[in-house]
């Protein structure tokens, strides 16, 4: 497909899916409201080529839609890892006449890696002293601890065994210098910092940015630890990566085609607080020590172009790249766990607040050993709140398959909650980082009962509207929080409830208006082990037995962070210059 950035752009160019605005704009919160405003409308990409204080164009929305994820990687990734999984399940036993009718595949195997390359493009230019606010980092939020790259590449090398990892870790810029390294739990580039920080050693490190698209992409994707990025980019790509020897000596080698290559060392057992920023959640991730980034050289091409992204509410830019690597990768989830038919994550949620899979139940429970093989998979472990069911459903219609297991689900045993857990170090409902807690709820077999579709009858104290979300799930509007901290048990407990299966507990009856809203504002504001309540429980050989109604409290807590919004003074600003921009 594309074997760098500016091919990609050539073509949202030819196919009329780019604006160029030449004004002057600032890349502290200007950018990122326009960005903003720009997707919600599901608009063009934006090459902005007068940004102030630096010499470089940007680039943001280049994945907003899905047209666009078509033209950046096209249908042959998605066929190829579909005969691939074919091949697999076809050759056991492996036989003459099948291995030749699969031919193909070793040839497209021979794309797939790296090759070297002398004449670098991303070798073209280096700063004379590194000076990082050279580069037009964006701010995307008024309560932002600062400047931050929005889409880093962060390549790494395991210091005992030499596997590479390349991996998107939020960078905030601390001076022209030195950078934070935001590296979560479960992350790939994290455990080679481990390593090397048991030795007391420091770890090399390049933050590429720019390149192929399917660089990009494959930086997100949630692989398995020990399979390279730059291997799923080879096959994105369609060609094997670009790489170039590094001038520093001792340093690994360069993405030959990237726009930017940003080369370090992250010392050991050195810290310095990073954040907050306004994140995928939609609210701000607070302040937390993480390690610190050096840079010692900066190389970029002659014409770079600064490829950014801005993230907040769902939907941003970064739930169409998440749905896309979903829809690609979904045909291995039967291959490395048999007993998952589909499996979903809901961008809506985060991704790991929320996902549903169809799953087998071949014999009694078998549906909660495929749950406990999900919550043990790579990134989907880091799952809030897993939903399963043993029969067919469009997993991305989420009404459509929570009625399904409403009806179904038997809550003395089909409930379970896991407390003292791992978090998502992004979700802040538990008042911990990085430590919470798990659910999985079934609903296996035939219907057992009628869901209730309608409510009538007077309104208890606290409670100011009541609104069906769907069949068997009540979305009810209380008082805040602070006022009664047990108002969820309290409403579980209540008659005027009765038939009804789930009860939402929120701040406002608006997030029943939509899928969307409701999944957002849901699933990113509670902690099972601490927001769930139910009319009763029993301890019943050590499982927690569970009756309905199930209240999930879903208002926001005095420990959580903001929900981001713009700044008044930015929405104004951009108010007024919009008809500056060019963008129809």
């Amino acid at each position: 497909m594309h074997k760098d950035l500016r091919s990609y752009i050539d073509t949202l160019r030819r196919e009329d899916e780019m604006v160029e605005v030449s004004v002057e704009v600032d890349p502290y919160l200007e950018i990122a409201e326009i960005h903003r405003r720009v997707i919600e409308e599901q608009g063009k990409a934006l090459l902005f080529t007068n940004v102030n204080g630096s010499q470089f164009p940007l680039v943001t929305n280049l994945f907003g839609t899905m047209k666009r994820i078509d033209l950046a990687f096209g249908k042959r990734p998605e066929e190829f890892v579909r005969r691939a999984v074919h091949m697999v399940e076809d050759l056991v036993p492996p036989k003459l006449g099948k291995l030749w009718a699969y031919r193909d595949m070793a040839f497209t195997a021979m794309k797939l890696g790296t090759r070297k390359v002398t004449n670098a493009p991303v070798l073209e230019a280096r700063q004379d002293t590194v000076d990082l606010t050279k580069l037009p980092l964006l701010q995307l939020w008024p309560e932002d601890g600062g400047h931050f790259i929005t889409l880093p590449l962060v390549y790494t090398e395991s210091p005992s065994n030499g596997k590479p990892n390349l991996g998107m870790y939020r960078i905030q810029r601390y001076d022209a210098t030195t950078t934070g390294m935001h590296w979560q739990i479960g992350k790939g580039g994290g455990f080679h910092y481990y390593e090397a920080e048991q030795k007391n050693e420091p770890l090399n490190a390049t933050i590429f940015i720019g390149g192929p698209p399917a660089l990009i992409l494959s930086a997100i994707a949630p692989l398995p630890e020990d399979v390279p990025e730059l291997m799923l980019a080879s096959l994105l790509a369609g060609s094997k990566i670009g790489m170039a020897d590094n001038p520093i000596v001792g340093h690994h080698r360069l993405v030959a085609e990237a726009e930017f290559a940003i080369c370090g060392h992250v010392p050991p057992k050195n810290r310095h607080p990073e954040g907050p920023f306004g994140d995928h959640y939609g609210y701000y991730s607070l302040t937390h020590d993480y390690p610190v980034f050096h840079a010692n050289a900066v190389f970029h091409r002659k014409d770079a172009i600064y490829p950014a992204t801005v993230v907040g509410k769902p939907r941003q830019e970064d739930f169409f790249i998440g749905d896309y690597l979903q829809e690609l990768l979904s045909p291995l989830f039967p291959l490395v766990m048999p007993a998952v038919f589909d499996l979903w994550s809901y961008g809506e949620t985060g991704f790991h607040s929320l996902a549903a899979a169809v799953v087998r139940e071949r014999y009694g429970r078998e549906a909660l050993s495929a749950g406990f093989r999900i919550l043990g998979e790579g990134q989907l472990s880091l799952t809030k709140f897993l939903l399963l069911t043993d029969k067919p459903q469009d997993l991305r219609d989420f009404r459509s398959l929570f009625e399904h297991i409403l009806a179904r689900v038997e809550w003395h045993r089909d409930l379970f909650i896991f407390s003292q857990t791992a978090f998502d170090t992004l979700d802040y409902a538990s008042g911990k980082i990085n430590h919470g807690s798990k659910a999985i709820l079934m609903g296996t077999g035939e219907a057992r009962r009628e869901l209730k579709r309608e409510f009538s009858g007077e309104l208890p104290k606290g409670i100011r509207s009541a609104k069906p979300f769907c069949a068997g799930c009540l979305v009810v509007e209380g008082e805040a929080y602070e006022s009664e901290p047990d108002l969820g048990q309290r409403l579980a407990s209540l008659d005027i409830f009765d038939g009804w299966q789930m009860i939402i507990l929120h701040d406002s009856i608006s997030y029943a208006d939509s899928t969307e809203k409701f999944l957002w504002a849901t699933w990113t504001r509670f902690d099972p082990a601490l927001d769930i309540s139910a009319r009763s429980t029993a301890v019943n050989k050590n499982h927690i037995a569970y009756e309905a109604p199930i209240v999930i409290d879903a208002r926001m807590k005095p420990w959580y962070p903001k929900e981001v919004e713009p700044a008044g003074g930015t929405v104004a600003l951009v108010d007024r210059r919009w008809g500056e921009y060019g963008i129809n």
